[in-house]
């Protein structure tokens, strides 16, 4: 982490500090972004700024910043980065007051932090090998649509995943299958690739809506519907994605395997084209093309 952006200042990170009493830190009152920047270049840019927006909108906190600002900001984080892979962290708190009290203030002080860190290579045996996922009962509120720094269900759940020998956990509730716990769910059962519906239950994925778009332009039989945790158990391939881990086969699930065991078909496919379109970006930073 090079430098910290805090409140419209370019700090070192050891520099960079917020008040104890900020209501992020506090009460969880804070939403935040992680954008993908290949090459120096920010990945889908404006549909996590947009996913930003509807995140303050629905805690009722207007935005501090223009969408001038918030993309000046992000490309000079990148700068520091050079041509190296990065993400971008975005959080914006309701700020900080003088005391502690859960009634939202009056005059709002937002705070705004951001910074960067390196996207770790993706480890060569999840393309061979997948990875491993287990269920649990969805115990988070009914709001995951809203990408909210109360993170304390997801972290937990992740913990027990990884005490039990697995690399995820996929969210169950009411008998349909959710989401990963930082992640958004796709399955290929009798050859349809399917997602479950946006809805308040699960966060909108900007890596899910770039893969339904793929899916669309390769002519690959999808759809949005719910997933029930019979058609999870039964089903040929099982994804998890997200902006840092992209597209990650599930090749067991609650310790049996999923299909053969192994990254199917469609998968491979879906990932030969995603990987296809981070090239793209690549190229177009190398050539000063940044749009």
């Amino acid at each position: 982490m090079r430098q910290v952006y805090l409140n419209g200042r370019y700090l070192p990170a050891d520099e960079a500090c917020v008040p104890v009493t900020d209501r992020g830190l506090l009460f969880g009152d804070s939403v935040y972004e992680v954008i993908p920047a290949y090459a120096g270049a920010p990945f889908r840019a404006a549909e996590h700024l947009d996913r930003l927006q509807r995140s303050l909108d629905a805690i009722r906190l207007p935005n501090p910043m223009s969408r001038e600002a918030w993309l000046e900001m992000i490309g000079t984080l990148c700068d520091t980065c050079g041509a190296v892979d990065h993400s971008i962290y975005i959080q914006v708190t309701r700020g900080a007051y003088p005391g502690r009290a859960h009634r939202p203030p009056e005059t709002l002080r937002p705070t705004v932090i951001a910074f960067t860190q390196p996207i770790p290579e993706r480890d060569p045996r999840i393309p061979e090998q997948g990875i491993r996922a287990i269920t649990l009962a969805d115990i988070r509120w009914h709001r995951c649509d809203i990408k909210s720094t109360n993170l304390l269900a997801n972290v937990l759940a992740q913990a027990q995943a990884l005490e039990s020998g697995a690399d995820d956990a996929i969210f169950i509730r009411d008998g349909i299958a959710r989401e990963g716990t930082a992640s958004n769910l796709f399955i290929v059962l009798d050859g349809l690739l399917i997602t479950p519906p946006n809805s308040d239950e699960l966060l909108p994925g900007i890596t899910r809506e770039l893969v339904l778009e793929l899916a669309r332009e390769a002519g690959i039989a999808h759809a949005e519907a719910s997933i029930r945790e019979a058609d999870l158990r039964r089903a040929g391939e099982i994804w998890l994605t997200s902006s840092t881990r992209e597209i990650a086969p599930v090749v067991m699930l609650d310790g049996a395997p999923v299909g053969d065991g192994r990254p199917g078909p469609r998968w491979r496919e879906m990932d030969r084209l995603y990987q296809a379109a981070k090239q793209r970006i690549r190229l177009a930073a190398r050539n000063g093309d940044t749009r």
